[in-house]
Formats: C-alpha cells, sequence, structure tokens
C-alpha cells in the first residue's frame, strides 16, 4: 500500500526521472505527478517524455511537507476537528503513562471538545503544557503482555486417545 506522505530521501539527486519512475518510486497515481508538476514541481524542458530531476523533485516534497507542518507552542495540543493547535479545556489534560517514562497525552479541546492526544515524555509535561493541572493515571496492561508465561504443553482433546501401535 502506498505512503500517504511520499519520503522526499527516495529520489535520488543526479538522478533524471520520467512521470511513470516517479510514480513507481512513491506509490502514487500518475495524474498526481502530473499535479505536483502543475503546482510547481520543476521539469527538464517542456519536451516529451516529461523528465524531473531528482533534486528539482526532492526539494519540492521537502517544501511541500514543510509547508504543511503546524507546530504547537506551549499549551497547546493539536485538534484535528479544528485543523489547529488548541488548549485543552479546563481539568481535561490526563497524561496515561506507559514504560520508561513515555506516555499518552489526552485532553479535550476548549472550542470543539473533540479529543486530541500527543505522545509524551512526563518529564517534559510541564514544558508542553505549562500552567495546566495535568492528572496522571498508570494505563491497564496491554492486551499482548501476558499475565503469566504460557507453559506451551500440548494437551489432547478430551475424548480423543492416542493409539499406540505395537
Amino acid at each position: 500500500m502506498p505512503s500517504r506522505r511520499p519520503n522526499p530521501r527516495l529520489a535520488k539527486l543526479n538522478h533524471p526521472y520520467k512521470v511513470d519512475d516517479v510514480r513507481r518510486l512513491f506509490g502514487v497515481h500518475p495524474h498526481t505527478v502530473r499535479d505536483w508538476i502543475k503546482a510547481g514541481l520543476q521539469v527538464i524542458d517542456a519536451r516529451k517524455p516529461i523528465m524531473i530531476r531528482g533534486r528539482d523533485l526532492r526539494a519540492f516534497l521537502e517544501l511541500r511537507r514543510a509547508r504543511r507542518k503546524r507546530p504547537c507552542p506551549p499549551g497547546h495540543l493539536y485538534c484535528f476537528a479544528c485543523r489547529q493547535p488548541r488548549k485543552p479545556a479546563p481539568a481535561t489534560a490526563i497524561f496515561r503513562s506507559r514504560d520508561h517514562g513515555a506516555g499518552q497525552l489526552i485532553g479535550r479541546c476548549e472550542v470543539c471538545r473533540t479529543a486530541m492526544h500527543r505522545r509524551a515524555n512526563r518529564e517534559r509535561l510541564g514544558a508542553i503544557l505549562p500552567g495546566v493541572a495535568v492528572r496522571i493515571v498508570e494505563a491497564e496492561p496491554r492486551l499482548d503482555e501476558p499475565a503469566r508465561p504460557s507453559l506451551n504443553l500440548h494437551i489432547e482433546p478430551e475424548g480423543s486417545h492416542a493409539k499406540t501401535q505395537p
């Protein structure tokens, strides 16, 4: 399955690409590559087949990725419903501690009340949400963590008897 965000580092800097080569490299549709060209991806010249420098392809994708980033200032979490950084509503910030100080920071958007999540380190909570009271809870054990080890014994179902050969 293709990635939703193409990795710009896959493009070799000194390699020319055709539209089909770019399509195969990033796992996107040829129309997507043509849309990139319309959006500002530079081509070598106007002749067919359309050729793209690897250096230009990488620069275009890195710039596109940088423009889409929305860094959160201190005291804010990113709300996917509002599509911008928002402060969590009062008394809604919870930190679910996992292992080695890392965990999930959860809050509710003060505008739309949607849940906002962020991975965080317990020691950095004061820098991430200064002035916000964060309730710290221990997370429940995961389903893939067995409570006790399995013995891996072969147990015959009741009613079936193994036949021994003389």
